[in-house]
């Protein structure tokens, strides 16, 4: 068994040079990256923005994944400890509730060198290595475009006693009620901004919960729906092909038979590396999202790096 914890590389520019937000624990009297162990019932991404908050007082939403490390802890229980990069706004920085505390006594913005000589531990050069690769290659900066299958719906056999009726309809089930309510912390955690989904209505019931508690629009697009996507899938692909043009963090909700349509478009972003990890998410369970990262620079949008996430709660 091993001790789980999140945590972030803050970064943001000054006068056009890179700076990094490093922390200083007295307790330890150690230099490293903010980051904490996860809660019971909260997900690593989840942990990870709460963590970032509460040592620096920083309100972010998570870019990247950096890296996964581990290490011994002095009981001999390995440690796994996940980064993120995470952009810190003008905004943000302004508003900062930071206060030394016995935990963080400073949060300090370094250049990269700087930093790297300060770090206490070797394991944490990792993740500022995978940051500046991200630097060097103009792509630090991205935008998410989540990909979400509907949380778990009713059965088709015991929705209206098994009758054919317009499966448009059908609703979430029980369980997949509790998971669209799950999925409001781990959408927050990556800033969606734009709800893009299918009208169905256990598409629209999964994405309703988050859209409310941030108070957003939900757009519906008949194109995401199975019937949509079967008639016409080149439609679909264009509805996607617009929602990855728009400069804002996006979720895209659709159905399981929609996926490989709106996946291989998304794929055809991809450099080739990345198209694989990108496809073989038809296989996502309700409930269960592929977040990918696009860049904010450059001339034509192209994905970055991609990741699974969940709420706590996930379906067979």
């Amino acid at each position: 068994m091993s001790v789980v914890a999140a945590g972030a590389i803050l970064w943001r520019i000054e006068k056009g040079e890179l700076k990094v937000a490093i922390i200083h624990r007295a307790r330890y009297d150690d230099w490293s990256w903010p980051k904490g162990k996860i809660d019971k019932g909260e997900t690593i991404a989840e942990a990870a923005v709460r963590e970032i908050r509460e040592e620096t007082g920083l309100k972010v939403s998570l870019g990247v994944h950096l890296s996964e490390i581990h290490y011994p802890l002095a009981n001999g229980v390995d440690k796994e400890v996940h980064y993120w990069a995470a952009q810190v706004s003008d905004k943000a920085l302004a508003g900062s509730k930071f206060e030394p505390s016995e935990e963080v006594a400073k949060v300090d913005w370094k250049t990269p060198q700087q930093a790297r000589k300060l770090l206490s531990y070797e394991f944490d050069q990792h993740p500022l290595n995978a940051l500046l690769d991200l630097y060097d290659r103009g792509v630090l900066a991205t935008k998410p475009i989540v990909v979400l299958r509907h949380a778990k719906a009713m059965a088709r056999a015991d929705w209206k006693g098994g009758k054919v009726v317009d499966d448009g309809k059908r609703p979430l089930h029980d369980f997949g009620k509790a998971q669209a309510k799950a999925l409001i912390k781990p959408l927050s955690a990556f800033g969606i901004k734009h709800v893009v989904t299918s009208p169905w209505k256990r598409c629209r019931e999964t994405v309703l919960p988050y859209a409310a508690k941030r108070k957003l629009a939900v757009i519906e697009r008949s194109q995401l729906s199975e019937l949509g996507n079967a008639k016409r899938p080149a439609r679909t692909s264009n509805v996607v092909e617009d929602v990855v043009s728009i400069d804002k963090a996006s979720v895209i909700c659709s159905h399981r038979p929609s996926l490989p349509t709106i996946l291989k478009t998304i794929a055809g972003f991809a450099p080739i590396e990345l198209k694989r990890s990108i496809n073989a998410a038809t296989s996502l369970r309700p409930g269960q999202m592929l977040v990918v990262h696009m860049n904010r620079t450059g001339k034509k949008p192209r994905v970055v790096a991609v990741e699974l996430q969940e709420s706590i709660l996930v379906a067979d």
